[in-house]
């Protein structure tokens, strides 16, 4: 009895299920959008969200710093008061504006992103003026608070602790009143 040849099988793929993997592959990887899925991507997405929070809250510390001398010149009798309040928003301004770094006594203050509106007039008594900062720094702390919820690790901390600080400063603004 004669045995069969074997018919001479391919090892390995086919070329036509070569051209349907590549174009497969093409397809997929075209779906994926901008690029950013995946680790890198979120990191990416992390990275931008910090540097905007970063950018945002030393703006927003140098509006409030710039508050807090618009109160002291027209109520010299409390600049004493808020001097130590003042220089605390300062050295938060510089920790943010240099990248979340300890903030030394004599950094430069960093150029503003954009023309600020005129800011709002002072009070023309110090109990209201006192009343405009506790304002400004009980808003201030609470937008802190809620971003440090967006940013990650060392930048949530830092965010964390200077919306504590501004609570304080809020207390040392309205213990006068009681």
């Amino acid at each position: 009895m004669p045995f069969p040849l074997p018919s001479r099988a391919r090892s390995g793929p086919r070329r036509r299920s070569l051209f349907v993997g590549a174009a497969g592959t093409v397809l997929l990887t075209g779906c994926t959008g901008d690029g950013d899925d995946g680790p890198a991507g979120a990191a990416r997405k992390q990275s931008s969200a910090a540097e905007r929070a970063r950018r945002s809250t030393a703006e927003e510390s140098r509006a409030l710093g710039a508050l807090y001398d618009r109160v002291g010149t027209a109520h010299p009798a409390l600049a004493e008061r808020l001097a130590p309040l003042r220089a605390a928003v300062a050295r938060h301004e510089a920790a943010f504006a240099r990248g979340g770094a300890s903030p030394s006594p004599t950094a430069p203050p960093s150029p503003s992103a954009s023309a600020p509106a005129a800011p709002p007039p002072v009070p023309d008594d110090p109990r209201g003026a006192l009343a405009a900062l506790a304002e400004r720094e009980r808003k201030l702390a609470g937008t802190r608070t809620e971003r440090s919820l967006e940013v990650p690790g060392e930048l949530a901390r830092l965010l964390a602790s200077v919306a504590a600080a501004g609570a304080a400063h809020v207390y040392l603004l309205t213990e006068g009143e009681k």
